[in-house]
């Protein structure tokens, strides 16, 4: 453990010692939590840790080369800080979590332990496990591309160039109603056809998921109504809450080109042959002249 101070390095060595272990949590939005084992809030760095019950950790192993280690730790869920829909909703995937050790009895002693990124959460009676991942496991991931024919970019990003502010790929709107689970009754979006926002994202403007983006599951019409499908394991908006809404793209080069007008920039491989060609017997009236396979 590097960057312990000569005090704290005293304090390790007396037989009964004033430590405790303090979490600070930084989601990749910006947001920041900071948590301790200690009894007692604590404030370190100018950060304040508040001690949760049962908030513990497992036995910790710190292994030489590229092996990946990882630690479990263990608290309550609470309304205040930590709360189920949040974590259900992969707010706190992947957020990056430094532990520290603390003199809690002079808190201005302390030394960073390590620094680990949330991998697995898993949720049970109240109460949350997520496993600490060290930042080997980020070299154990397939990192690249891969050849395939649809196009791996997000839509709107630097690779994809479409530009989402042009008038035709945003709606905005307002929940009317939530007919079945998953399921919004939504005004605002009678201009759009049926589908136009399948496989896009909705961002909730007011309500208790206020600044939350969802997936966009289907768009469809009943008549004069118009229906927006989210994922079921997601929350809910509610009625009266307000919300503007990004076109859908299916990756698809046919949807790219009619929909985006943006085939240059499509980032797939349509003319890469499937299983279809490879296995496909060979009759009359076959091309083989190396053309393209889509226009």
């Amino acid at each position: 453990m590097s960057g312990i101070s000569p005090s704290l390095s005293d304090e390790l060595r007396r037989d009964c010692t004033t430590l405790c272990h303090c979490w600070r949590v930084e989601r990749r939005d910006g947001r920041v939590f900071g948590f301790t084992d200690h009894d007692r809030p604590l404030t370190v760095a100018g950060q304040d840790y508040e001690p949760q019950s049962g908030f513990t950790q497992t036995e910790a192993r710190a292994s030489l080369g590229m092996a990946v280690d990882a630690v479990d730790v263990e608290g309550a869920l609470s309304s205040d800080t930590l709360t189920e829909e949040d974590i259900a909703a992969g707010l706190f995937d992947g957020a990056t979590v430094e532990t520290l050790l603390v003199n809690w009895l002079q808190p201005g002693q302390f030394a960073p332990v390590r620094a680990a990124a949330i991998g697995r959460i898993v949720r049970a009676d109240g109460r949350f496990v997520a496993e600490l991942e060290s930042r080997a496991a980020s070299l154990d991931k397939p990192n690249g591309r891969y050849l395939r024919r649809n196009c791996d970019a997000r839509l709107g990003d630097a690779r994809c160039r479409v530009d989402l502010s042009q008038g035709g790929l945003r709606g905005a709107g307002e929940v009317l109603a939530v007919t079945a689970p998953a399921t919004l009754l939504v005004s605002g979006l009678g201009a759009f056809a049926a589908g136009w926002f399948a496989f896009g994202e909705i961002v909730l403007a007011s309500g208790a998921l206020e600044g939350r983006t969802l997936t966009v599951i289907d768009h469809t019409r009943a008549g004069e109504d118009v229906l927006l499908t989210l994922p079921a394991a997601e929350a809910t908006p509610a009625p009266g809450d307000a919300f503007t809404v990004v076109a859908g793209c299916d990756k698809r080069f046919s949807t790219c080109k009619a929909k985006f007008a943006n085939s240059v920039n499509f980032r797939g491989f349509p003319h890469l042959p499937g299983n279809d060609a490879a296995y496909a017997y060979v009759t009359d009236g076959m091309q083989f002249d190396g053309g393209a396979l889509v226009e």
